[in-house]
């Protein structure tokens, strides 16, 4: 299966069960360059458009672009959202035309080389490219139980390679400068939450033995720790912004 078909048919958890990003981390990606009004950004890689809808209610006009016709088919229309179909490495857009550029939870299904190198063909000068990921916080006790829980039931190392496409972003010798931000964040879900969470991933099984045995642990850990019916995931918001010359 292609990294572009992974979630066909997880679209519908994943528009539901994934967590959004603090407003801090917003505040990052758009610092500096002006009114977020007059700002034009490309959301690489946007899945259902948990992203582009955060980029979008402050003003900017987004254009979406996501390769998967049911993650695009899943997605809350926005009047500031423009969806299109493409990729990180291809995205149509036209030559510095766009202000920021973001990747949200993308970057690592993308090839770094081209997907850089199409970043900066259709970034303007001045313009801005961010990663953007939600990471869990395993200094929490319920976090670091659903950690283990992925780890046992992983299917592929995709975790190693978000952490290896986010390195190759910031290692990239085009920038001229870059800032990396920290920001916590929490997502607060029920049962059904955290097994929707589970099936949202890609690189976890979603039938089966294996399938059934997660959930079944999943059930388990949530019963040992919910609180009034609910357990917080604590995440780690991680933005690296890069910029590219003036001209």
């Amino acid at each position: 299966m292609s990294f572009t078909e992974r979630f066909s048919e997880r679209a519908a958890d994943y528009a539901v069960a994934r967590p959004s990003y603090p407003e801090a981390a917003i505040d990052a990606l758009f610092e500096g360059l002006g009114d977020p009004r007059e700002v034009v950004a490309a959301d690489l890689g946007a899945g259902t458009g948990i992203s582009s809808r955060l980029l979008a209610a402050r003003g900017a006009h987004v254009i979406a672009i996501e390769p998967n016709e049911p993650m695009r088919a899943a997605a809350e229309p926005d009047p500031n959202v423009e969806w299109r179909a493409g990729t990180a490495e291809a995205t149509g857009l036209e030559e510095a035309d766009i202000d920021l550029v973001t990747a949200f939870q993308a970057f690592h299904w993308f090839d770094h080389t081209k997907a850089l190198d199409e970043i900066v063909r259709i970034l303007r000068p001045g313009g801005r490219a961010a990663v953007v990921y939600n990471e869990r916080d395993e200094s929490d006790p319920f976090t670091a139980a659903y950690g283990a829980l992925v780890r046992r039931y992983q299917t592929d190392q995709t975790e190693r390679r978000r952490a290896d496409g986010l390195a190759a972003f910031e290692a990239f010798e085009g920038w001229v400068a870059r800032r990396r931000v920290e920001v916590r964040n929490g997502q607060l879900l029920d049962a059904a939450g955290v097994a929707a969470r589970a099936r949202s991933t890609s690189y976890l099984p979603q039938s089966g033995p294996a399938a059934d045995e997660l959930h079944a642990a999943i059930r388990e850990l949530v019963a040992q720790y919910a609180h009034e019916g609910h357990v917080t995931m604590a995440l780690r918001t991680i933005v690296v912004a890069a910029d590219v010359g003036a001209g």
